[in-house]
């Protein structure tokens, strides 16, 4: 066998030997410098810093339980105490209408004949057993002869000159009003005593009017 045969017959080997190596991926620098080992005191720092974590979100999340409960029990005492805030407002008309009934009544009648008299004793006993009933529930008149006018417990009907009160006296009522707790179910309409124009009641409490 000749020289150049030899190569010939060698060459394939070299070329699958040289393919070979390209195809093998390339091994990553090996880093000399070894790793660190945390410390007890490091390691010791990073839980405590876990456990401050957790602490604080247990808080956050007992607060945040405790502001719910209180909130849902504030909405129940609230649904309890103002359930019958409807029935007394429609109610409020039978109080009007029997008030009216007894101011209706002269004195004579009153005086004179006696089923007549029954009559009004019977009237006056019912009003007075729906204002009982009225208050059990928290509901209170609001009569307001001689108070300074407040916006938000009385509606203003009109005004009188000359009554000889200060200005924003409230000296008629056409028809008392109701509160329920603090809620207002009606303001007093009333007659108020007029002043000049830069006169305007003051000192005016706050009533929840959601009722």
């Amino acid at each position: 066998m000749t020289e150049e045969e030899k190569n010939a017959a060698d060459t394939p080997e070299v070329e699958a030997e040289d393919a070979a190596q390209d195809a093998a991926p390339e091994q990553p620098e090996q880093s000399e410098e070894p790793a660190l080992e945390a410390t007890p005191e490091d390691r010791i720092a990073e839980l405590e810093a876990e456990l401050a974590a957790a602490n604080d979100r247990m808080l956050r999340l007992m607060a945040e339980t405790e502001n719910i409960r209180r909130r849902t029990e504030r909405e129940r005492e609230d649904t309890l105490r103002f359930a019958a805030s409807g029935l007394a407002k429609d109610l409020l008309n039978v109080a009007d209408n029997l008030h009216r009934a007894l101011a209706a009544v002269p004195e004579e009648l009153r005086a004179g004949d006696e089923a007549a008299k029954n009559f009004v004793v019977g009237v006056e006993m019912t009003e007075k057993e729906l204002l009982a009933g009225f208050e059990k529930h928290g509901i209170q008149q609001i009569l307001p002869l001689g108070e300074k006018f407040d916006y938000e417990k009385h509606q203003a009907m009109f005004e009188l000159e000359n009554t000889g009160k200060p200005a924003g006296t409230v000296v008629e009522m056409m028809q008392p009003g109701y509160i329920m707790h603090e809620r207002l179910l009606r303001p007093a309409m009333v007659g108020v005593a007029k002043g000049s124009s830069d006169e305007s009641p003051d000192d005016v409490e706050h009533v929840d009017t959601t009722a």
